[in-house]
């Protein structure tokens, strides 16, 4: 029983630490495919997760068939603002190895194929 409550209070302890990563709250994408979302990025268990909320294009607010999907996937810190896991890219429906890296406002997202040696990137921007 004790343990049980220590794994609880641990996990409680990463859901609180992970709140105030400085990779989480919500970020605008770089236009793909001549839309643009918005990215809630925040624990999801022991990493981070970022879930789309919103969708734009050039008309304005959609209603995207990817809302509330996670393109973003168990990402882990690996120190000085950098983060490796997931990516999901909806345009052809693949997951890719995934990094970020955050300075301030501006966060470069990657998928990579071959171990990472091969990438494609974008640059986000923080909303809030």
């Amino acid at each position: 029983m004790k343990a049980i409550r220590l794994a609880a209070a641990l996990s409680l302890c990463a859901t609180a630490a992970f709140a105030s990563d400085p990779v989480a709250g919500l970020w605008r994408t770089q236009p793909d495919d001549g839309a643009w979302a918005e990215v809630q990025i925040a624990a999801c268990g022991p990493a981070l997760c970022g879930t789309i909320r919103r969708t734009h294009n050039a008309e304005g607010e959609y209603k995207s068939p990817n809302l509330g999907k996670q393109l973003v996937r168990g990402m882990q810190p690996k120190g000085n603002g950098r983060y490796e896991g997931e990516v999901w890219r909806p345009s052809n429906n693949k997951i890719y190895f995934g990094k970020m890296d955050v300075q301030g406002n501006s966060l470069k997202l990657s998928g990579c194929i071959a171990g990472g040696l091969i990438c494609s990137s974008q640059t986000w921007t923080r909303m809030r």
